[in-house]
């Protein structure tokens, strides 16, 4: 019986592997695809129940918004940490904080990497960049052949500003990098920082359509900002970290989408991270926006649709979170998770979730990664000795040309 059962394994791993085809995206108009994947216009706003990537087409005045992660530093399995995603009809892309573990969602998600080349960080803890090198070695791999650029605020000091960020990231990942040059793309192994003064209300980036504008935020220390991004009579907010104040409500007022921390109670810190009371006060009303509060922004700034996110979303936190949201706020309300989408145009918002293969692959290089500029391989990085300790005849000879 195994060996019959090992047969059939074989026969069929035999007929996918011959059937296979290298991989490659589809371009659909314009946009790279996973191989195979046609995706569908949505007409008179009927959208399917939930999202499966690559299946819908971004009408040229829509506005799509995924929550990567929602969660905290201290993450679980369903709620990994901050981040947002934007696209745009016009074929843009743009990541609104990059938290740790918010690369894996964006793996399943099956995104074109070539896209994914500007990150917008609130500020420099873990769960807002800590992912950052990832993206920057990952999407490189997976068809990023630009430059990746980090907008991010300055810091009461220069060392405690984005461009000393990523120019430590620089260093402590130089064994990485420069081990993989000439195999991938030359640009696509750099990364830029784009710092900006966190104590000026400005427009910081503004191309193709697209003006994205920073404010500053209230959070611990001086460096944490938030951003809006306006494009074809649409609009987003994003707040990183912060307690109510004054910028929010006046660059947030009236915008389409607005995204905000939406903290815990003390009560539920203590149970959930077993502070004691003072500590757990602190964590939750002092340093961020408890959900009454977030309530009463959001009551002053009135958008089309308001999100809370930044807590776990165990349902015997999050009614308790909604139901204090309630007491101050009665708009349209959105309480994000993992994988929540938003599809946003002139006249209409859609909100629903994300579904995925969790056994997906990247879509795979374009031909313009494959043809971008490459210098020699990594070589003559060992030592001779080192070299030296390889066990000859082991490796199959090339079966194409790899001149």
């Amino acid at each position: 019986m195994k060996g019959i059962l090992a047969t059939l394994i074989t026969v069929v791993l035999s007929g996918v592997l011959c059937g296979a085809t290298f991989a490659k995206p589809d371009n659909v108009e314009g946009v790279n695809v996973p191989q195979g994947r046609i995706p569908q216009e949505i007409k008179d706003n009927k959208y399917p129940r939930t999202y499966y990537p690559n299946t819908e087409r971004l009408a040229k005045d829509e506005m799509r918004i995924t929550a990567i992660g929602t969660g905290m530093p201290n993450q679980s399995p369903s709620n990994v940490a901050a981040s947002f995603l934007v696209e745009l009809g016009n074929g843009d892309a743009f990541l609104f904080d990059l938290g740790t573990g918010a690369t894996d969602r964006l793996a399943g998600l099956e995104v074109d990497y070539s896209k994914l080349d500007k990150v917008f960080a609130s500020h420099l803890h873990t769960d807002h960049v800590g992912d950052v090198a990832s993206l920057w070695v990952s999407g490189w791999l997976n068809g990023r052949y630009t430059p990746l650029h980090v907008y991010g605020p300055s810091g009461a000091t220069p060392e405690l500003g984005s461009k000393a960020h990523i120019d430590h990231l620089r260093d402590a990942w130089a064994w990485d990098v420069t081990s993989r040059a000439g195999t991938l793309p030359n640009k696509g192994g750099e990364i830029v920082a784009h710092e900006f003064d966190f104590s000026k209300t400005a427009v910081i980036y503004d191309k193709n359509g697209v003006k994205i504008k920073t404010f500053p935020a209230i959070h611990i220390r001086d460096g944490s900002v938030s951003y809006r991004l306006d494009w074809n009579g649409l609009s987003f907010v994003f707040g990183g970290d912060s307690v109510p104040n004054k910028w929010f409500a006046k660059e947030a007022k009236g915008a389409d989408v607005v995204v905000h921390e939406c903290f815990f109670t003390p009560e539920q810190w203590m149970t959930i991270a077993g502070f004691p009371y003072k500590e757990a006060y602190w964590v939750t009303s002092q340093i961020h926006t408890p959900a009454e509060a977030f309530g009463k922004l959001m009551s002053m700034v009135e958008p089309r649709m308001a999100v809370a996110y930044h807590y776990w979303n165990h349902r015997d936190i999050e009614l308790e979170i909604f139901e204090r949201v309630r007491k101050t706020y009665d708009g349209p309300l959105t309480m994000s998770d993992d994988l929540t989408v938003l599809n946003v145009t002139k006249d209409h918002i859609e909100v629903r979730e994300v579904t995925f293969n969790h056994e997906s692959w990247p879509m795979g290089t374009s031909k313009e990664w494959d043809t971008a500029p490459r210098s020699e391989p990594a070589t003559g990085l060992m030592s001779d000795w080192l070299n030296k300790g390889k066990l000859e005849g082991m490796v199959p000879a090339p079966t194409q040309s790899i001149e």
